[in-house]
């Protein structure tokens, strides 16, 4: 049978307390609306549509910037009436005989094994549905049953009885329905309870009267809906630490998990060791054996096999290759290139720079806009000066080049291979191969300056007359 699924996204979350639609708001660095869209795809659902209202637009370009333009449809729900209303809106882009699969956009811990029993369950003459048993039953619909254990109707909180706010049995808001069944239970709804609202649990309510409902009784942590800032922080600690242990199984070293960030869809070989603090970031890879320290930050970056990442680096969409080091202190900007074993130290930053096999910057360093060949040393305080205020120009140093300290590379300007530049050498037309570079101001003593500036000073505090300066009077 067919499978669509709908996803009922269009609430602002007033207990937010945000301009930010709640579906935006991030678990583990990702929107919340990508987790049922995740799954809805990982499903083989025929269709996926996305029932949005507050911020649509903004909701529809989450979405879009994920999983592509067009991979889910929108059906819009302009005014809020309701679970059943928000369903309604989606059911002229339902057909068939198959089933659909109803999620909420705040419920991100929902895993695939779960969906998949309940689908399984599901069929054209039986509705399954979840139901789990929170420590408070409070706000959630009650599960009503018959005396031999047969569901009748849910019933919603403002809607209950005594006896009924009694039942720990609560609703999960998911359900897996026969799509004609389904569309056609919709356009019978009535706002006819204390809300004044159209109920998707009424379509339940039926399908008791009608064929088989199962349900089937999961875990509270996985269908907690995420209401305010304390429910976001929980479901944001809970699918970070399952996303690390998934990668822990797999053989990676992460001694304090609950600190780490790594965003689904991150890639980590084996080996791998993640220190406290770490985030990775959209489509990172990490090769094995690589090793990152305390605090590093890594987005949309591949980084090779036994690479090791200091303490404080940030990293984004640039290439490390094998064997490299990296930091403390480094910043990798877009379009940082690195070859096999080049050693960027503390406070080094690049940006668009292509860096060969074994060179190194240890120190201090600032690196834009560049071609950098292989067994190149850069000293501290070394500046690529490639903007002039209207056009970012490129330097481009030769193999084996040995840069001095605190030297500025003013571009465009190419340094020739086997070329040693002095320090404190400005750098501002071609360099041959092999050439040595320096320019240097003459160095001026001054005999005996500090004696007589110690003198001087004392003479000052004395309120005595500061003897004449040596330089001056020849003696």
């Amino acid at each position: 049978m067919s499978l669509s699924v709908v996803i009922l996204a269009a609430g602002l979350g007033t207990r937010m307390k945000s301009t930010r639609a709640k579906v935006l708001h991030a678990v583990a660095g990702r929107p919340q609306i990508e987790y049922p869209v995740g799954l809805a795809r990982t499903l083989g659902a025929a269709s996926v549509i996305a029932v949005l209202g507050h911020q649509l637009d903004q909701v529809k370009a989450a979405i879009a910037a994920r999983f592509g333009e067009g991979a889910v449809h929108i059906a819009v729900q302009a005014e809020q009436r309701g679970t059943g209303h928000a369903a309604l809106q989606a059911a002229p882009l339902l057909a068939g005989d198959g089933l659909t699969l109803i999620l909420c956009g705040d419920v991100p811990l929902l895993t695939e094994q779960t969906l998949r029993t309940l689908v399984e369950t599901a069929s054209q003459t039986r509705t399954a549905l979840l139901t789990f048993r929170p420590q408070s039953p409070r706000g959630y619909g009650r599960m009503v049953r018959d005396a031999s254990g047969k569901l009748v109707k849910i019933t919603e909180e403002k809607d209950c009885s005594d006896a009924e706010r009694e039942i720990g049995e609560v609703n999960a808001g998911v359900y897996c329905i026969p799509t004609r069944f389904l569309v056609e239970s919709l356009g019978l709804l009535r706002p006819d309870n204390a809300q004044g609202e159209l109920y998707l649990t009424d379509v339940i309510a039926r399908a008791a009267t009608m064929m088989d409902v199962r349900t089937l009784e999961c875990p509270t942590e996985e269908v907690m809906g995420v209401n305010d800032r304390i429910d976001l922080a929980e479901a944001d600690r809970v699918m970070r630490l399952r996303i690390c242990q998934q990668h822990m199984r797999a053989g990676v070293t992460i001694p304090v998990p609950s600190s780490v960030l790594v965003e689904p869809g991150v890639q980590l070989g084996r080996d791998v060791e993640l220190g406290a603090g770490v985030e990775l970031r959209g489509k990172t890879q990490v090769g094995d054996g690589t090793r990152l320290d305390a605090g590093v930050i890594v987005t949309d970056t591949i980084i090779g096999a036994h690479v090791h990442v200091k303490p404080y680096c940030v990293m984004t969409e640039s290439i490390v290759s094998d064997g490299a080091i990296i930091g403390p202190w480094a910043h990798l900007r877009p379009g940082t290139q690195l070859a096999e074993n080049v050693h960027l130290g503390n406070f080094v930053e690049t940006k668009k720079t292509r860096i060969g096999k074994g060179s190194k910057a240890n120190h201090l360093t600032y690196l834009g806009d560049a071609d950098i060949g292989a067994g190149v040393n850069i000293g501290c305080g070394t500046i690529t000066c490639n903007y002039d205020g209207f056009t970012k120009s490129k330097t481009i140093i030769g193999d084996g080049v040995f840069v001095g300290s605190d030297t500025q590379l003013v571009a465009p300007v190419q340094i020739g291979r086997g070329a040693t530049i002095a320090a404190g050498t400005t750098v501002y037309e071609d360099v041959e191969p092999d050439a040595l570079v320096l320019t240097r101001v003459k160095q001026t003593t001054v005999p005996g300056w500090a004696t007589w500036k110690r003198a001087a000073e004392a003479a000052k505090k004395a309120g005595k007359p500061v003897p004449p300066r040596p330089w001056r009077t020849g003696k």
